[in-house]
């Protein structure tokens, strides 16, 4: 079949991707395909998956514009932030492109995240309206007394005292909405604000514009490869850009309708290939660790005569996986790489020969090089930091600081060039290779969690003196959390006590960041400063769990 892209080089040298001067993703794209009202947008499956339901752009265009009235109506005005903690439900993306038509702006919220995490994100984002789902506002109500910039309450599927129905306000609410009616948004206006994990201070927040929406045409085009007809299927959590990414921005853009299914608690491969391949999917993309554990799966019960196309990010993704699923179902995975502060940046296209391992090369629109501290380009094979050039244009859909943190800011973008944190090397055919993070934070099942975090909250357990932690290889998330602890005076090691700071970290941050193994020592690698060398622990862990040290092996 013919591809969107049919030659990477030529692509690469002519892609152009004109950004007008107002940009709103609901009026431009959702309502403009809503006008064939036939034109299927979303197939979305209960929890068992055994219930589906279809909508239409008409039905979502219809839903936003009540959720946009709603907000008019409760004084939301453009550039008023949003906490949206909401589920895998379609409520999510009338809540979504109604508050983008209006101009207010979504910070993004796992269900996973504790009370604590919670507060720090209002308050860090200064929300002035909360949203969330009846299974998430208990957990809101338990900090939102410290939350003073919030003004109002949505809740979604149930009713609470002082928070606002959206079930009940929504059928008030009226459907109809034009550009005419609200304030035009700009391309360079805010769209969302989303947190990204650091090495030494909580999650930082990453502000994107409106042209950010507009830029995942280069993810949908060209790595998910989409054309109108096609029924796409991204693995992801709502709370993370990684839903933007695979369930909204380029999908809808390209006129693909996407999949939903509101998987809850513990990850279920086989309701997972159930819908994959008796849903009519075509395109899919997952995680490295939702491969990993399909793959254990006996994949010869399945038919997957309706899926062409298969993609995968988050992590670096073993060649072995990708290996075992070609046999079964004949399909390449086409690895990819981008953070929360991008779109797809680095990727396999079905146009190109996929090297089992690689990243694949940089995306149309962007010009990435292998670079060493000072800029220079790093020689064949010799790895160095994945960098971005913004100076003499700094690219669609790439953010542009770290909202209220100047020096973080500063850490990354140095001289013409955005810094991923990402390290990787190159080949002779200009092909990229993982190598590792230029820092400590830890992916984990595709998850970024700065250690900081982690180590602050086992500081908060009176067992604890010091501790230090890293990444840990495992063959099936990648990497695990690590912790080294140094206990303080009057306790001793024991299983018992691994589980009970292992619990404590569950409660005093999102449970995905616990430290799954926990080795008591009595010392720590440090600097003559005292700062703890967290890069001794991670080789040690390497060259004990991989029983290698090479630097052109990517550490998965």
């Amino acid at each position: 079949m013919e591809h969107n892209m049919m030659d990477y080089e030529e692509t690469k040298r002519t892609f152009k991707l004109e950004v007008p001067e107002y940009y709103n993703f609901g009026f431009d794209v959702v309502d403009r395909w809503a006008e064939d009202r036939t034109k299927l947008a979303l197939v979305w499956a209960n929890v068992t998956g055994k219930s589906i339901r279809k909508y239409t752009f008409w039905d979502i265009s219809q839903q936003s514009n009540r959720f946009a009235n709603l907000l008019l109506n409760i004084g939301v005005k453009k550039g008023d932030i949003i906490f949206v903690m909401v589920p895998r439900i379609p409520e999510w993306f009338a809540v979504v492109v109604g508050a983008n038509k209006i101009g207010a702006v979504i910070s993004p919220a796992p269900s996973i995240l504790t009370p604590q995490d919670i507060e720090y994100r209002i308050n860090q984002s200064e929300a002035k309206i909360v949203v969330a789902s009846s299974s998430n506002a208990s957990k809101i109500e338990k900090v939102i007394g410290k939350c003073p910039t919030v003004k109002n309450k949505i809740i979604i599927g149930g009713e609470l005292d002082k928070w606002i129905s959206y079930d009940i306000e929504m059928e008030k609410s009226s459907p109809h909405l034009s550009k005419e009616d609200v304030e035009a948004t700009k391309s360079d206006d805010l769209l969302l604000v989303a947190f990204s994990s650091g090495t030494t201070k909580y999650p930082r927040m990453v502000p994107h514009v409106q042209s950010y929406a507009l830029a995942h045409i280069i993810t949908a085009k060209f790595w998910h490869d989409l054309k109108p007809t096609d029924l796409h299927w991204t693995i992801s959590d709502t709370g993370w850009l990684k839903a933007f990414w695979g369930k909204l921005y380029g999908q809808w853009q390209i006129g693909a309708a996407v999949f939903m299914h509101n998987a809850e608690g513990a990850f279920d491969p086989k309701i997972t290939l159930k819908l994959l391949t008796t849903q009519g999917i075509t395109s899919f993309c997952a995680p490295p660790t939702v491969y990993r554990m399909l793959v254990l799966e006996d994949l010869k019960q399945y038919d997957f005569s309706s899926l062409r196309h298969c993609t995968s990010a988050g992590e670096p993704l073993n060649p072995e996986v990708i290996k075992i699923w070609k046999e079964a179902t004949g399909l390449t995975i086409y690895d990819g790489y981008g953070q929360t502060e991008s779109v797809v940046a680095v990727a396999n296209y079905p146009c190109m020969a996929v090297k089992y391992g690689s990243m694949g090369k940089p995306v149309p629109g962007y010009d990435i090089h292998i670079i060493d501290d000072d800029g220079n380009e790093m020689p064949v094979g010799e790895p160095g930091h994945i960098a971005i050039k913004v100076k003499p244009h700094h690219p669609i859909g790439l953010f542009k600081e770290y909202w209220k943190d100047r020096e973080s800011t500063e850490e990354v973008f140095r001289g013409d060039w955005y810094f991923t944190g990402d390290k990787a090397y190159k080949d002779n055919d200009g092909y990229f290779w993982f190598y590792s993070r230029a820092d400590d934070v830890i992916i984990s099942s595709g998850y970024r969690i700065g250690p900081f975090e982690v180590e602050s909250a086992l500081q908060s357990h009176p067992a604890v003196a010091e501790s230090a932690v890293v990444a840990s290889p495992d063959p099936v998330r990648g990497d695990i959390v690590k912790a080294f602890v140094i206990l303080a005076p009057g306790y001793e090691p024991s299983d018992k006590l691994v589980k009970e700071l292992q619990d404590h970290v569950k409660k005093e941050t999102a449970p995905y960041k616990y430290p799954r193994e926990i080795e008591f020592t009595n010392n720590l690698p440090k600097t003559i400063s005292g700062k703890i060398k967290r890069v001794v622990l991670r080789k040690k862990e390497i060259e004990e769990k991989l029983g290698r040290n090479s630097k052109k092996t990517p550490l998965i």
